[in-house]
């Protein structure tokens, strides 16, 4: 039986590797990414949607301008700092996010359905567990939420 390490590196690798299929087989825009972010985070400052996505400041701004034609987030002032603006996600942003989310949902159970050695429960088990580790009020120091 694996340890509870080696399995903890496999889920972490599988959960990563289902991530960069769904983003091949459904061809979602780039933008999907970033509409993500904010409905986890909340509205956040170019510069800390960019820190969140890992890329530079100049290269989210020009994606957060092509989110802002589609109609997808609103960039408003600032309320603390003038000199900056805040990224909001829109109504239109959130039936997108819907919308990826549900190509997403199809992809993953038609490959679920081809690998019927697995039932719904085993399909819930692995929702609650990624759901746990991911959960934000998690402190891993005390074992609690």
């Amino acid at each position: 039986m694996p340890t509870t390490l080696e399995l903890s590196s496999d889920l972490a690798t599988y959960a990563a590797r289902l991530v960069r299929a769904l983003r091949r087989n459904n061809d979602l825009p780039a933008g999907a990414r970033i509409v993500s972010l904010l409905d986890e985070h909340g509205p956040l400052g170019v510069s800390a949607l960019a820190a969140a996505d890992r890329c530079s400041q100049p290269t989210m701004s020009a994606a957060v301008a092509g989110l802002v034609e589609k109609g997808w987030v609103d960039k408003l002032p600032h309320p603390d700092d003038a000199r900056s603006s805040v990224v909001t996600l829109t109504d239109a942003g959130r039936a997108a996010l819907a919308h990826f989310r549900r190509v997403n949902g199809t992809t993953v159970a038609a490959r679920f359905k081809a690998h019927p050695t697995h039932t719904p429960e085993d399909l819930a088990t692995a929702v609650a567990v990624l759901r746990d580790l991911l959960d934000p009020t998690y402190d891993p120091e005390r074992g609690t939420l």
